[in-house]
């Protein structure tokens, strides 16, 4: 996850340990016991909600995010662990101007309806996309797999990461046209 060098990015304060690292591209810092779990860490340290809480056991995504481009359930990741990481969270998707891509889709292909998995489902999505610009729907399904999803029955979310790939690729070549 994180190599040995960058681990030197935090000291210990009164037996907590002040952690450092890029969340969304912007270095942050923050204090953390050493049994702090990232999720809690992101939420309550660094006031990023967007991460949900689900089953604090790894097994339903909801508290999926991206450290150094690799999917983590961030309830079985100690903050500690994460420091001098790069990490993204769902608040990392989005410009001030624009939704991302994957968002926009969520929304137009109906990807979403409690909206609890919803944070989970975009950074995983978002890292199969980064992976495979083109996946088929078969190897959607398996990336998505480990995200429990309690109210679509995940054909919105299948079809709106397509979307999200194809305007991925449409955007890619316009931009390629351009230049």
């Amino acid at each position: 996850m994180v190599s040995a060098e960058s681990r030197t990015t935090c000291s210990v304060v009164e037996g907590e340990i002040v952690c450092e690292m890029v969340v969304n591209g912007e270095p942050m810092k923050g204090v953390a016991e050493p049994r702090t779990l990232l999720v809690d860490f992101l939420r309550h340290e660094l006031g990023l909600t967007g991460t949900h809480v689900g089953c604090e056991h790894g097994v339903c995504g909801a508290c999926t995010i991206l450290i150094d481009d690799q999917p983590v359930r961030s309830c079985l990741v100690l903050a500690v662990q994460a420091r001098g990481a790069e990490v993204r969270t769902v608040e990392g998707l989005a410009t001030e101007e624009h939704l991302d891509p994957l968002q926009t889709a969520f929304h137009e292909k109906h990807g979403l309806q409690c909206g609890f998995c919803t944070p989970g489902m975009l950074m995983a999505g978002t890292a199969l996309l980064e992976r495979n610009p083109d996946p088929d729907e078969d190897e959607i399904r398996e990336y998505l797999s480990g995200n429990v999803c309690r109210c679509t029955g995940y054909m919105g979310i299948v079809d709106a990461v397509k979307t999200a790939a194809a305007a991925r690729r449409d955007r890619a070549t316009t931009n390629g046209n351009r230049a």
